[in-house]
């Protein structure tokens, strides 16, 4: 559909002319969930835990 769109005769073309962002965007997203993961692991050791409460279940969405 992007090739169509762009008016590329194939779609090596639009493969090769943006394989850079989709890495990009990969890269992002694995940083974006590392961030999520270790401040929710410091969030989880850092306050008191009594039992009762459900263990905390947020993320940061950009």
């Amino acid at each position: 559909m992007i090739k169509e769109l762009l008016g590329h005769a194939h779609i090596g073309v639009t493969a090769t002319v943006y394989a850079h962002v989709r890495l990009r965007l990969q890269q992002d997203a694995i940083n974006t969930l590392s961030t999520a993961l270790a401040d929710s692991q410091m969030h989880v050791k850092t306050r008191a835990v009594d039992g009762n409460e459900p263990p905390p279940a947020t993320a940061l969405v950009r």
